[in-house]
């Protein structure tokens, strides 16, 4: 492998977290937050490097763009980072045997965790920031779309460690090409975890071809349904707000689901998306509910295709039940057990949906744009994962931790 003496150093690298106080990994956080803040400037530089190579029509363009603000509220990400206990060295469960054997079950770093992501340059902090707190190291591999943006960040985080008498190499960047991303799904040995966050076609891709153990995360294919004793003030609020807040995102609503009873209230709904130039695709029913209610320009009829998409964009598709237990089987079929949420006023309807519907989260009368890592008050999040093995839902410092047992005696022996 080209790339294997980069994988031996971050290795290396790694273990030496061990030896970091946590008042000597929270020094280093606050720095970098800092650092990140002092030089915006040069990063807001090389990302209008990328932004240049990019159409600002393509829905990825929001998430690779940085500004001032982005960079402030990434700054205060990492700081919220620092306040938080370290995740090491917490005894999940302790046990005296009969013959005296004393067996503690404690939290430990993976080691080195292996990031594959897309035109999201934000992650390139919020990973080491995460990875630094819950002692491991990270290899970051970010597509071509971003490379300018992540060589100014790793080399702002690199220069914060050498200052601080920390080996730059806890936190290193892959080249972008896919050489790159191959040898490190295959770096047995070196590599003890993938985590890929981007497209679906990226996730599959890694899972398919990955040698390392891999946790899923990203991709969300958003439901709300309007029940039948949904509030028509709660509802529009929340839809246009899953919908319209950060379109870019995985947690941004990609289909309305609507009791057939309450269509007369659909146009009143969906009419505050008209000023964010949403299109909707509608099925036969909500199509007859929204027309000359909802702009013609705007307003188009649903395909097989209209359901099950990410859309990441400006684009949401509508769907017309007769029940509960319609709304549900559609979103069991279209899912991709991300967030799920229902508008209701029916305790019952609400405590059917919360049982029935599979997701790593799933909401009450709440707007899915929360499933996110410092919305949930862990700080910062590495990714949603979206399987049900180690983690679900947004994982943050525990969730990057694994454990091991101790076992401390005097000299037993087994017969």
């Amino acid at each position: 492998m080209k790339l294997e003496q980069t994988f031996q150093k971050v290795q290396s690298a790694s273990r030496t977290i061990n030896l970091l106080t946590d008042e000597n990994i929270n020094e280093i956080l606050l720095a970098v937050a800092d650092a990140a803040v002092a030089q915006s400037d040069f990063i807001l530089e090389e990302n209008k490097k990328d932004l240049s190579r990019m159409d600002p029509k393509d829905p990825k363009y929001d998430r690779l763009m940085l500004t001032k603000e982005r960079i402030e509220g990434i700054a205060a990400d990492i700081r919220n980072v620092a306040t938080l206990p370290s995740p090491l060295g917490k005894i999940l469960s302790e046990t005296n045997r009969p013959n005296g054997m004393k067996i503690s079950k404690v939290t430990v770093p993976f080691g080195v965790i292996g990031i594959i992501y897309e035109a999201r340059p934000n992650v390139s902090f919020d990973v080491f920031s995460l990875c630094l707190k819950s002692g491991n190291a990270c290899l970051l591999k970010g597509g071509s779309d971003a490379h300018d943006s992540n060589s100014a960040i790793v080399g702002i985080i690199q220069n914060v460690l050498e200052k601080q008498g920390v080996i730059k190499d806890i936190v290193t960047l892959l080249p972008p090409d896919r050489e790159a991303t191959a040898e490190m799904l295959n770096a047995v040995g070196y590599v003890d975890l993938i985590i890929p966050r981007g497209s679906q076609g990226l996730i599959n891709f890694v899972r398919d071809n990955s040698k390392i153990p891999v946790i899923e995360t990203g991709a969300g294919v958003c439901h709300t349904y309007f029940d039948e004793s949904g509030d028509l003030e709660k509802g529009a609020e929340i839809i246009f707000n899953s919908k319209t807040r950060r379109v870019s995102v995985c947690n941004s609503l990609d289909c309305v689901i609507v009791n057939e009873k309450r269509l007369s209230d659909l146009s009143a709904l969906c009419l505050k998306m008209a000023e964010k130039n949403v299109i909707i695709y509608a099925d036969q029913p909500a199509y007859a509910a929204l027309k000359g209610k909802y702009p013609a320009d705007l307003l188009e009829h649903a395909t097989d295709e209209s359901f099950g998409t990410e859309f990441l964009d400006y684009k949401l598709s509508v769907k017309t039940v007769a029940n509960l237990e319609e709304a549900i089987d559609h979103i069991t079929k279209y899912s991709s057990k991300h967030s799920e949420a229902i508008v209701s006023e029916n305790a019952q309807n609400i405590s059917v949906f919360e049982k029935m519907v599979d997701a790593a989260c799933v909401y009450a009368n709440v707007s899915t744009a929360f499933t996110d890592g410092a919305q949930f008050g862990l700080g910062a999040e590495i990714g949603i994962s979206t399987q049900k093995l180690h983690a679900r839902g947004p994982m943050a410092l525990e969730e990057l931790t694994s454990y091991k047992y101790i076992i401390r005696g005097n000299g037993q022996t087994r017969a």
